[in-house]
């Protein structure tokens, strides 16, 4: 029996609400602010039953900068054109291999984000 079948819930910890929202939004994401009961405010977008939210980084100081994540995008050359103003965020060009056309962009906290077009 297989227990997990579908990723549903991605957290990231972020140095700053607005700037994250700011480089996310560059990938499509749509975001709203929540709070639930006395938590901290964050952000949260939904897309294709994922739910991927942006936290402010934990009271303890601990991030999630080592975490890596991937985005399946219909144009692997539009989203880094979303990014020219910003060029020290694509780390990795544009190319193609065989999973298709990919490349690698890193956020202002540290994130790699690995895009793919089939």
């Amino acid at each position: 029996m297989n227990i997990c079948s579908l990723l549903n819930l991605v957290v990231l910890r972020v140095s700053d609400l607005d700037r994250a929202q700011s480089f996310y939004s560059k990938l499509g994401l749509v975001f709203t602010r929540h709070r639930h009961g006395s938590g901290p405010e964050h952000l949260s977008a939904e897309s294709a039953g994922l739910v991927f939210e942006l936290y402010p980084v934990a009271r303890d100081g601990k991030t999630s900068s080592a975490t890596r994540i991937g985005f399946r995008v219909p144009s692997v050359d539009a989203v880094l054109e979303a990014f020219s103003t910003t060029p020290d965020a694509v780390i990795q060009p544009a190319a193609d291999s065989e999973w298709g056309r990919r490349a690698v962009i890193v956020d202002p906290d540290g994130h790699r984000i690995e895009l793919l077009q089939a």
